[in-house]
C-alpha cells in the first residue's frame, strides 16, 4: 500500500473472500470441488486480515486524530465493527487447523465486538442524530458483529451462547432496517460515493440465516428458506440497480457488497448439502455469479494496488 493511511472498511475484503473460502469448502463435500482451491482462498483471507490488522493498530498510535476522526464520523463511525466481524470470519478458517488459535481469536473478536457496540450503540442512544445518516453501514455494529459471534461460537460447539448473540443481532436488524428504508425511500438520493453502503443492505437476512446453520447445522425449517429467499430477492434488486450502485469509479468500498453475496452462497450450498430441493437448483447461479463477482473485485483491487492507488 503507497499510503499506510488505511479506513476500517477496508477489513470488508476479508469478508468477501473468507466467505468465498467457506462456500468452496462446502463445495467440495456437495459437488466433490477441489478442496485447496477453498483452502487458499481462506489462506488469502487470513493474510490480508493480518496485513490489514498491523497496519490498522500502527496507524492507531502514529495517527491517532485519523482513527479518532472515523470512530466519531456519523456514517463511518459504523466501520470499525468490521475489525471484530473479520476476525470472528478467520475463526471459522483456522478451526480445522488449531481450535486453540481459534478459541483465541473468537475470544478476541467477541471482545472488540461487545466493547465497540455498546459504545457505538450507546453514543447513538443520545439523540442528535441526522435521518441522512441512517445507512446500512449502521447494521455492522449490533447486527454484523453479533450474528458472526453467533456463528463463530456454533462452530466452536457452544450452540446456548450462540442463541444469545444471534439473539442481539436478528432484534437489532429487525429494529434497525426500517428506518434505513425510510431514509432510502422518503429522503434525498444517495449520493454516489455512499451508494456502494447499499451493498450492506442485502447482508443480514443470509448472514443471520448462515450463523443460524453454524449453531444448529442439521436445521432447514421453511422460515429459514424464507429468509434466504428474502435476502436473494435483495440481491436481485442490486442487480437491477447495477448502473445506477455502480456509477461511482471502482474503489475497495465495493467490497460491501461482497458479506451478502457469499453468506447467501454458503448458505444456499448448506441447504443444497441438507437435500432442500430449491436450494440445490438455486445454489449453482448464486454460487458461479459469487466467484465471478468478487474475483473481479480482486482483480480491480490488486490492479489498484500494484499502481500505487491503494
Amino acid at each position: 500500500m503507497s499510503n499506510t493511511t488505511i479506513p476500517a472498511s477496508y477489513f470488508g475484503i476479508v469478508l468477501g473472500l473468507s466467505g468465498l473460502g467457506q462456500a468452496w469448502r462446502i463445495a467440495h463435500s456437495l459437488w466433490q470441488l477441489p478442496s485447496f482451491i477453498g483452502e487458499t482462498l481462506l489462506a488469502i483471507a487470513t493474510l490480508v486480515w493480518l496485513i490489514l490488522l498491523i497496519v490498522y493498530i500502527k496507524q492507531v498510535f502514529r495517527q491517532t486524530a485519523v482513527v479518532v476522526q472515523e470512530f466519531c464520523h456519523p456514517v463511518q463511525g459504523s466501520t470499525p465493527a468490521l475489525l471484530g466481524v473479520s476476525t470472528l470470519l478467520i475463526v471459522l478458517a483456522v478451526l480445522p487447523y488449531s481450535r486453540t488459535l481459534a478459541w483465541i481469536l473468537a475470544a478476541l473478536g467477541i471482545l472488540w465486538h461487545v466493547c465497540f457496540s455498546l459504545w457505538h450503540n450507546g453514543s447513538l442512544w443520545k439523540g442528535g442524530r441526522r435521518s441522512l445518516d441512517s445507512l446500512p453501514s449502521l447494521y455492522l455494529p449490533t447486527v454484523a458483529g453479533n450474528f458472526t459471534s453467533a456463528a463463530a461460537l456454533g462452530a466452536l460447539g457452544y450452540p446456548s451462547w450462540g442463541w444469545l448473540f444471534l439473539g442481539a443481532g436478528m432484534f437489532s436488524w429487525l429494529a434497525i432496517e426500517s428506518l434505513i428504508i425510510q431514509r432510502l425511500w422518503l429522503d434525498q438520493e444517495l449520493p454516489s460515493m455512499q451508494r456502494p453502503l447499499l451493498g450492506i443492505q442485502f447482508a443480514p437476512p443470509v448472514v443471520c440465516t448462515m450463523a443460524w446453520l453454524s449453531i444448529n447445522p442439521s436445521s432447514h425449517e421453511y422460515w429459514i428458506l424464507m429468509m434466504w429467499g428474502y435476502g436473494l430477492y435483495q440481491l436481485m434488486l442490486g442487480i437491477r440497480l447495477g448502473k445506477w450502485l455502480g456509477s461511482q469509479p471502482f474503489a475497495p468500498s465495493y467490497w460491501a457488497y461482497t458479506f451478502g453475496i457469499a453468506a447467501a452462497t454458503v448458505t444456499g450450498l448448506k441447504l443444497a448439502l441438507a437435500g432442500v430441493s430449491s436450494a440445490e437448483v438455486i445454489s449453482v447461479p448464486v454460487f458461479i455469479g459469487a466467484n465471478l463477482f468478487i474475483g473481479y473485485l480482486s482483480v480491480r483491487t490488486i490492479r489498484l494496488l500494484v499502481s500505487g492507488k491503494l
